[in-house]
């Protein structure tokens, strides 16, 4: 046990911890075996943030019992997180269409037709 920091604190962010790795592993193994762009794209980033999510509230867990009080400054980590992750998705996936489009392939779908 550490210094000053309860038993069940260590085993509670250890647990958190080893999901998180799990969840990493679960978006590599996507990444592996998913065939196109499209369908490596969402899955893995869902997996890799709630393997961030673990991490975040291990950190929190853990330096709140072991500091002098209630470790939210980790939040900013998981809220920049959460922000930036369906922008980027998204800026990539419209990236990956116009390219697509531009190379002619017939499995893509037409862009919308703007509404008058």
């Amino acid at each position: 046990m550490s210094a000053g920091v309860p038993l069940w604190v260590e085993w509670g962010a250890a647990a958190l911890l080893v999901a998180g790795g799990l969840f990493s592993l679960v978006a590599a193994l996507g990444l592996v075996r998913l065939k196109t762009f499209f369908q490596r794209m969402h899955p893995p980033a869902l997996a890799c943030t709630f393997s961030s999510w673990c991490v975040t509230l291990a950190s929190i867990l853990y330096f709140s019992a072991s500091g002098k009080g209630l470790a939210l400054h980790t939040w900013l980590i998981i809220i920049f997180l959460s922000i930036t992750v369906p922008v980027t998705t998204l800026l990539l996936a419209r990236a990956a269409l116009f390219r697509q489009r531009q190379a002619g392939d017939q499995d893509t779908p037409p862009p919308l037709q703007p509404r008058l």
